[in-house]
């Protein structure tokens, strides 16, 4: 008899911040995760998280419509259903319910940890194997204090934790953003790489001015500094420009970064399994970029460790992450769900060998 779905909970969790976290759209002093376990008649469970940011300020997904659409619609269309076909699962939700993307990433990521465990295989195996076993992870700044800031950055420095960094702008007006980013950049020097991401808060006339300035400073890459459905703005920034344009809210899935490579955008994409739907459909939009030359890199919705692990096992697969990653979600909680975290040591995230993502001694508290 093969092994079926039995039972799918969900969890939401709440866990505070080190320090609040401003972005363009909301200030975070606590995260909530939504915690996926899958339990299947072969008695393995399956973990997942679906994480946002900011409850509804970032995206149409909230922490609670996760889960309530979770618990009533998609549930239901797994339990009772074969384990080992994840493909068919994953078809199976995308053809019963529209959107809710982030929900779906985190019921795909369960499927996938039970898979690994089942087989005695981690998720990147899984996968065809990891490339990388060593990943560089960079830092946010965003207290919105310029002083701070740099405080922030001397210390991760110091601690050989990251030694790149980027800057939540777009809350304050551009000149002012553009002193703070600047400033920071200059008590840096040639120490740390400085990007910025603007979370979709300027129009393009202001992006111009703002990115001239940047540039002058020594910014390295722009993220999505206009609203992610004006594609034909941001292919005339990333035109205009010799700093790179990194295109995040811009590029959900393969289609949008098809859309984009035929209008002629040369800059970087950043991949999220959550906005994607899950890793899979992270990688086929990954997999676009490389056979267009656009450059990678790794994002994150500040998931928990969780989540953080399930991606960082899709970017291990990848050949190259050419401006590296940004998951360091759990490092900007105050506590965790696991009883070893995972491990950051020299500026890099370095892999550990466990079944699935969630490895045998990462055990849910």
């Amino acid at each position: 008899m093969s092994t079926v779905i039995q039972h799918i909970e969900t969890l939401l969790v709440d866990l505070p911040t080190i320090r609040p976290h401003k972005l363009s759209m909301t200030t975070m002093a606590c995260q909530t995760m939504v915690i996926v376990r899958m339990r299947h008649s072969d008695g393995i469970e399956g973990l997942g998280e679906g994480t946002t940011i900011g409850g509804l300020a970032y995206g149409p997904e909230s922490p609670e419509s996760i889960k309530r659409n979770i618990d009533t619609y998609l549930a239901p269309l797994l339990v009772g259903q074969p384990s080992n076909n994840v493909h068919q699962l994953r078809a199976r939700l995308h053809r019963h319910a529209r959107g809710n993307m982030i929900a779906k990433s985190a019921l795909e990521t369960a499927l996938l940890d039970a898979q690994g465990k089942r087989l005695g295989l981690s998720v990147a195996e899984l996968l065809g194997g990891a490339r990388q076993d060593h990943l560089p992870v960079l830092w946010t700044l965003a207290s919105g204090d310029t002083a701070k800031d740099i405080d922030e950055a001397m210390l991760r420095l110091e601690q050989r934790r990251h030694c790149d960094f980027k800057l939540k702008i777009g809350a304050n007006p551009v000149d002012q953003d553009v002193r703070h980013v600047a400033a920071i950049k200059e008590a840096l020097g040639d120490r740390a790489s400085v990007r910025v991401d603007v979370n979709q808060a300027w129009d393009e006339s202001t992006a111009v001015r703002g990115i001239q300035a940047l540039q002058d400073a020594g910014i390295e890459l722009i993220e999505q500094p206009i609203h992610a459905r004006e594609h034909a703005g941001l292919v005339r920034l990333a035109n205009r420009f010799n700093v790179p344009m990194l295109a995040d809210e811009a590029v959900q899935d393969a289609r949008d970064g098809l859309d984009l490579v035929c209008g002629g955008f040369n800059g970087a994409f950043a991949l999220k399994i959550a906005k994607s739907g899950g890793i899979y459909g992270v990688l086929e939009l990954a997999h676009v970029a490389q056979a267009a030359g656009i450059g990678l890199y790794g994002g994150t919705l500040l998931e928990g460790t969780i989540g953080t692990a399930a991606s960082l096992h899709a970017w291990a697969t990848l050949p190259e992450m050419a401006w590296g990653t940004e998951m360091f979600g759990p490092l900007l909680l105050k506590d965790d769900i696991v009883v070893e975290p995972l491990n950051y040591t020299e500026f890099e995230w370095n892999c550990r060998k466990g079944r699935g993502w969630v490895s045998p001694w990462m055990k849910v508290n």
